[in-house]
């Protein structure tokens, strides 16, 4: 069992955050944010072509996370696999040592860099769930016996903003009977809307790992109220990271503020630093007090 899933069974309030992948085959940035952000966590999540943007493939990444001595949480995405070539990775996942598993569907790729690629989409990831938990039982997708079977811990993204909130339920209840056994949120903003999700999930045994993500810029804010569907950082804190005098300082010391409150709320946090990974350790220093 791997020490992520072993914590999040126990009770333990976990830490995830993540690393992207290079764009070529230098590791040297990622092997520097793994050993700054890895100490932290309780495991780190490799992206898969974040952002539908060419990078090197989570498998390959997670591996090297794995073999620098960090638990890896592979991300796999439908975006850009039929389900022929999911379940081959699915399966080369757990030869290579992998035990987390992050199922997502995927962005559009018209949002990338590469606008012109043909989006998948053979499988959503509740689907994908689906196959990962059949893998665990034994069998591919068509009920053939594996020679040699899977034990993925198998977690998926939810929204608690993303609005109607029955519908977003509904959803994550899906997924949950599909086999995921926790949930990494987009950011946060609205903790009443995180302890409303948590309530409703957590009698159905799934643990909620609530996303904070630091504004490190007027930039980000602008991004995210444009582009990122379900989620709006709030007026007033807008308001405060544009008017602070150091950007980056005050983006942390709201990030702290935040996973203070989360931790009397969720089952874990998730940090998404955009860069900012000397400043994780800062952010989880304050416990409750």
């Amino acid at each position: 069992m791997s020490r992520f899933r072993e914590a999040l069974e126990c009770g333990e309030f976990v830490v995830t955050s993540e690393v992207a992948p290079p764009l070529g085959t230098d590791l040297s940035a990622m092997r520097r944010a793994v050993e700054t952000i890895g100490p932290h966590c309780h495991a780190l999540n490799v992206t898969d072509n974040q952002g539908a943007t060419l990078h090197l493939s989570s498998l390959a990444a997670s591996r090297v996370v794995l073999e620098m001595g960090y638990e890896p949480i592979f991300q796999q995405t439908c975006r850009d696999r039929n389900r022929l070539a999911l379940q081959s990775d699915l399966l080369a996942a757990w030869t290579l040592g992998l035990r987390n598993l992050l199922a997502v569907t995927g962005d559009d790729p018209r949002s990338g860099d590469h606008p012109h690629a043909k989006g998948v989409f053979d499988l959503d990831s509740t689907q994908l769930a689906t196959i990962a938990a059949g893998m665990n039982g034994g069998h591919d997708m068509l009920g053939r016996e594996l020679d040699g079977a899977t034990d993925f811990f198998i977690g998926g993204a939810m929204f608690p903003e993303a609005e109607p909130w029955d519908i977003q339920l509904v959803r994550a209840q899906r997924k949950v009977e599909a086999g995921m056994r926790f949930f990494q949120t987009q950011a946060i903003f609205d903790m009443a809307k995180l302890e409303r999700a948590v309530e409703a999930l957590r009698p159905m045994g799934v643990k909620v790992i609530a996303g904070v993500l630091l504004l490190r810029s007027p930039r980000v804010i602008d991004f995210i109220n444009r582009r990122l569907a379900g989620l709006m950082v709030p007026e007033h804190i807008a308001d405060r990271i544009r008017g602070a005098d150091d950007v980056a300082e005050e983006s942390i010391a709201l990030a702290t503020e935040q996973v203070r409150e989360i931790r009397q709320i969720a089952d874990g946090v998730h940090i998404m630093s955009l860069g900012l990974d000397s400043a994780v350790g800062r952010i989880l220093e304050t416990k409750d007090s």
